[in-house]
């Protein structure tokens, strides 16, 4: 489908606009009056001929766009748009616009085409670069032709309905880029991991190395093997990590997690759910909020790409969020033990109405509460007293003081009855939830 709409160019209004002020002076004298009644008589066929010129020579080309449906957010995308001629005729100037989605930004348009390239091979190839900002689905509107008359005196605007669908993704490769991690997810590092004497699972018999530890060492072993000297030959046993074992994260899409601190835990969920995937584990995926969504547990790398379209579209919103319901709805779907991971920002009431079903989960789970650091409250409570002359300040920051202390409390309630508590800062949130996914393995609590 095609739509055409003619409009007044440049020319048209800088003539309209000289006509109008000639037609002041003519209204006071009869000589001007005559000439400017003639001029308007003499240029108006020759408007009327400059539009039917563009009409004729307008909408004589054709555009078809290739670009990949699926884009990594932040990362440049290439978008190709084949561009024909169907006709003789062209117009005398041809101006592009590609309506792109509002998710994405580019500085090329609008772009002006050189008429000899289609007059000469009838076709070419128009090649820009957009970088998508926002996670989520998109779509361009179509393509759009500006062309302009011979004379200038008007502009046609041709729409194409050069429509293409996508969706845009997470950055993977900008999510592991810099953080301070036990492995590197993006190569078999992280696969590879062992701790030589304290894993869970046997994995074989070994000759001892340098740098061993000696609780690693198999005596029994070690008694039945003797070099020809009589000495003996040290064998030590060789561990790997637990592999099978389920983690399931549960975000707040609510109004408690801001855009910039839920885009940052949906980031490390993602990126922690590669390692864990890659550590031979189950993952799957809650949230409450905003968005009330499930994904069940999937083992294999290739249960990413459902983890990456389940959550890649899923944004916070200000709306109410409740922690304890979520837990409930999480613990129907759980029939074997699980490492939670609960993404929110808790609040000193959580400490209430969680206080009951915490321990209750923590029996047959092991659960992590994870928190963003008040960067505000923070700034307000550790200001010096001292300089601040304002009442209102002092109560601010007396407020500010007592509701970090607060918290600082719950979270320490929450440890002593054997809960995980992670505190952490947008920034950091990713290497702290990876790396304390290493230290559960490591450690065998799970």
């Amino acid at each position: 489908m095609i739509k055409t709409i003619f409009l007044p160019g440049r020319t048209f209004f800088i003539f309209t606009l000289f006509y109008l002020l000639f037609a002041c002076f003519a209204f006071f004298f009869e000589f001007i009056f005559l000439f400017w009644f003639l001029t308007g008589i003499g240029l108006l066929p020759i408007i009327i001929c400059d539009l039917l010129l563009l009409a004729l020579a307008g909408d004589r080309l054709k555009v078809k766009r290739e670009v990949s449906s699926s884009l990594a957010q932040g990362e440049n995308a290439r978008v190709k748009l084949f561009i024909s001629r169907s006709g003789s005729l062209l117009p005398f100037s041809i101006r592009l616009f590609d309506l792109y989605p509002d998710s994405m930004n580019t500085q090329v348009f609008p772009a002006k085409i050189k008429r000899n390239i289609l007059k000469k091979s009838g076709a070419f190839v128009f090649e820009y670069s957009l970088t998508p900002e926002k996670r989520g689905k998109w779509h361009f509107a179509g393509t759009e032709f500006m062309f302009s008359s011979i004379l200038r005196f008007w502009k046609m605007r041709v729409t194409h309905e050069n429509i293409s669908h996508g969706r845009t993704y997470p950055n993977f490769k900008q999510l592991a880029r810099g953080l301070d991690l036990k492995g590197n997810p993006q190569n078999e590092d992280v696969k590879q991991i062992r701790k030589r004497g304290h894993g869970m699972e046997f994995e074989s018999l070994r000759d001892y190395q340098e740098g061993d530890s000696i609780r690693s060492i198999d005596w029994r072993a070690t008694s039945r093997n003797r070099l020809l000297d009589g000495k003996l030959k040290l064998i030590v046993r060789n561990y790997q990590e637990e592999q099978d074992q389920q983690i399931l994260f549960i975000i707040d899409s609510g109004y408690r997690l801001p855009d910039e601190q839920f885009d940052s835990a949906l980031n490390a969920m993602l990126l922690l759910s590669y390692v864990a995937l890659k550590h031979g584990d189950f993952v799957a995926a809650a949230s409450f909020g905003a968005r009330d969504l499930w994904i069940p547990p999937r083992k294999g790398i290739n249960a990413y790409n459902g983890l990456m379209n389940g959550l890649y579209d899923l944004h916070s919103e200000p709306v109410p969020s409740s922690p304890f319901s979520a837990m409930e709805k999480a613990l129907r779907h759980l029939n074997r033990r699980s490492f939670i991971i609960f993404i929110s920002n808790f609040r000193e009431e959580d400490g209430e109405s969680l206080s009951w079903i915490l321990p209750r989960i923590n029996q047959r789970h092991l659960l992590l509460m994870v928190s963003f650091r008040e960067k505000e409250a923070e700034e307000l409570a550790y200001r010096q007293t001292s300089i601040i002359k304002n009442d209102e300040k002092i109560l601010e920051t007396a407020a500010a003081s007592s509701y970090l202390e607060n918290r600082r409390r719950m979270y320490s309630k929450w440890e002593h009855s054997g809960l995980l508590v992670l505190e952490t800062s947008v920034s950091h949130i990713s290497s702290a939830l990876i790396n304390k996914y290493l230290n559960v393995k490591k450690s065998g609590k799970l």
